[in-house]
């Protein structure tokens, strides 16, 4: 695992300066506190930032072939290299390393651009080809691994891990992105191809990028492809063994966690005692880990606590079981993590993501994790919500429950039934066709003509409809060829894992110098389930069902089929004590005014009635205040 940047000029009479390639590595050190590398040929440079995972003492990077014609820095893991070593050498090429990144440089000069296809990990890597004079920008599939970059006007390619590496550059501008802005505030995250700055963009999954001369062309290299029509799949019939299926996903599954065992260095597993988590832990034990460390994270406040169901799986599979119970540190720890997340980025689930990740790496250096399973699997209530929302008359229903959820003052034992209600009934404020988009959306259009000031929505062209912005426009006019419930999953796969789940484990885990591996994330463990069809995931109204089934053979029942929680935090609790004072002056009406991109009024309106426990306004109040806290580092 490391951390990469560099830069490509149009002409070789523009040599690099080594000191901006230097600076640019020195911002990403948390991801690569082992070794550092810079190449330099005229126009290129790449820099790289290594924590040594496999071959510790010969993996420096960057590196070359055997004739230093072709060279990559390259952040991530491929699981696969051992085969593709043992094929490359029969095909006559020689290795000077036993690390998969001198495997990639290989797999380029044999395949050329195809060599991609051969890759099964997680990576986010550049190659230099001298003889073409072009440089490669590769994402994997779907996204664990981040990749900016920015096309400057004299033609200068600039790239990287983290945003803070590319704004080291003196010829990128610091301007603020209107587009993701609203994204950001609507959905808790941005999506790519966005950043938060004008002209500096994502690099999607399962693309990669070649520039020369100062072009740039994207290509797509990897998706999941539909049947035909929605009809045609929504009629596919189920396999006609379900054991067989269940063997097979079983396979897969187990292979998955096997490719990532192979490591040079301690590894463990965070366990939060759900089905995903614990899956990963019977199946690390099953193939032979040892010693097998597992990590869990708790609250004081009961009602987010899961540890119970993490021992449980702990004293089951006999592991070394460390747990570290979470106190109230916002304030302290806000500050802290937003200056690692570049962008803004409003989900809660940082604080855990960040405090166990800092807890393992005190005695791992990798971790396997269980993330993926939901979106894979459909785990997620707002699935539920959007096949409840297909009944006729539940449209109808939902918004006459509005006003009356709204007002309900419910007892603290069925807070969660009714806050969950509440947002089934917002939900129908949102028009259907955004499929479940509209369960996952923090801010309404209507409520965001009145917190944007004139001058935001001047700038925007008015109050944009998600369904028109990238990358939405282009999923939903994508999703007629998949069954309703594979739709819904395609939809959070390409968005919400990508740019959401992958974004949070990969900061917070290299905020602290771990390597993080998803097993439920490989590329042939996805396509496999995508041929499934979501009858078989979604059943009737139970989440998960043919992962559930499949894992009967390994997990006790209580933790397959108990309630989903979430990996979250008690954050309504918080604003109203350990942060309220923060909200308070960082969301003033001083300060609002000045800045020109909202209305104080409605963010008045939502600090007074959350901090007197009227209304749970804890999704738009953290947003803004990630986005404040964030202007203030970096513009």
């Amino acid at each position: 695992m490391c951390g990469i940047c560099g830069i490509a000029r149009t002409s070789s009479s523009q040599p690099i300066d080594p000191a901006i390639l230097t600076a640019m590595c020195r911002e990403i050190v948390h991801r690569g506190p082992d070794d550092e590398g810079i190449f330099i040929l005229q126009n290129v440079g790449l820099g790289n930032r290594r924590l040594s995972i496999i071959d510790l003492a010969g993996g420096h990077q960057p590196l070359s072939n055997e004739d230093g014609t072709i060279w990559i820095a390259h952040n991530g893991e491929v699981y696969n290299f051992p085969d593709l070593r043992e094929e490359l050498i029969g095909r006559g090429h020689a290795f000077n390393t036993r690390s998969d990144t001198e495997t990639i440089v290989h797999a380029y000069e044999e395949w050329g651009e195809e060599f991609v296809q051969k890759l099964r990990g997680m990576f986010a890597f550049a190659i230099w080809d001298q003889k073409k004079e072009w440089l490669l920008l590769v994402r994997d599939r779907v996204g664990v691994k981040p990749l900016y970059y920015t096309l400057l006007q004299d033609g200068t390619l600039v790239f990287g891990s983290e945003l803070k590496t590319i704004l080291v550059h003196p010829g990128v501008k610091r301007e603020l992105e209107p587009k993701a802005l609203d994204l950001f505030l609507t959905l808790e995250y941005i999506p790519a191809p966005y950043s938060i700055f004008k002209n500096i963009h994502k690099l999607p999954a399962g693309c990669f990028l070649a520039y020369k001369k100062g072009a740039v062309t994207i290509v797509k290299y990897w998706d999941i492809y539909p049947e035909d029509n929605e009809e045609k799949a929504e009629a596919r019939p189920v396999p006609a063994s379900l054991p067989a299926v269940m063997d097979e996903l079983y396979a897969l599954l187990k292979e998955s966690v096997r490719l990532r065992l192979v490591s040079d260095v301690p590894l463990g597993a965070f366990l939060s005692g759900g089905i995903d988590s614990s899956a990963i832990v019977g199946l690390m034990r099953e193939l032979g880990a040892s010693p097998l460390k597992t990590f869990s994270i708790g609250f004081k406040d009961t009602s987010y606590n899961e540890l119970d169901y993490a021992r449980r799986i702990a004293r089951k599979f006999d592991t070394e079981h460390e747990e570290f119970i979470l106190e109230p540190q916002a304030l302290e720890l806000s500050q802290k993590l937003v200056r690692h997340l570049d962008e803004p980025f409003g989900d809660f689930s940082i604080f855990p993501t960040y405090l166990v990740s800092k807890m393992a790496r005190s005695s791992v250096k990798v971790i396997l994790s269980g993330d993926g399973g939901d979106e894979i699997f459909g785990g997620y209530e707002h699935y539920q919500a959007q096949k409840l929302a297909r009944i006729p008359a539940m449209p109808l229903l939902g918004r006459a429950l509005r006003p009356a959820v709204g007002k309900f003052r419910p007892s603290e034992q069925k807070k969660g039934f009714w806050n969950k209600t509440r947002r089934f009934s917002q939900g129908f404020e949102h028009p259907g066709s955004l499929r479940h988009l509209r369960w996952m959306m923090f801010q309404s259009n209507r409520a965001k003509k009145n917190l944007y000031s004139d001058a935001l929505k001047a700038e925007l062209g008015g109050i944009p409809k998600i369904k028109d912005s990238l990358p939405f426009s282009e999923l939903l006019a994508g999703l007629r060829g998949f069954d309703r419930t594979n739709g819904e999953l395609y939809l959070d796969l390409k968005a919400y894992l990508a740019d959401d789940i992958m974004v949070k484990v990969d900061r917070m885990s290299m905020a602290v110098s771990l390597e993080a591996r998803e097993p439920l994330l490989d590329h042939k463990l996805i396509e496999y389930a995508f041929r499934l069809p979501g009858r078989l995931k979604l059943h009737g109204l139970t989440t998960k069902w043919i992962f559930k089934k499949t894992m009967e053979r390994l997990l006790p029942k209580e933790n397959i089929y108990r309630s989903k929680e979430g990996f979250s935090i008690p954050i309504k609790h918080w604003l109203r004590t350990e942060l309220k004072d923060l909200v308070q002056a960082t969301l003033s009406e001083k300060r609002i005014r000045e800045e020109g991109l909202f209305n104080f009024g409605p963010i008045q309106r939502m600090m007074e009635a959350h901090i007197a426990g009227k209304e749970n306004y804890s999704h738009e109040l953290w947003a803004l205040l990630v986005f404040e806290i964030w202007k203030e580092n970096y513009l």
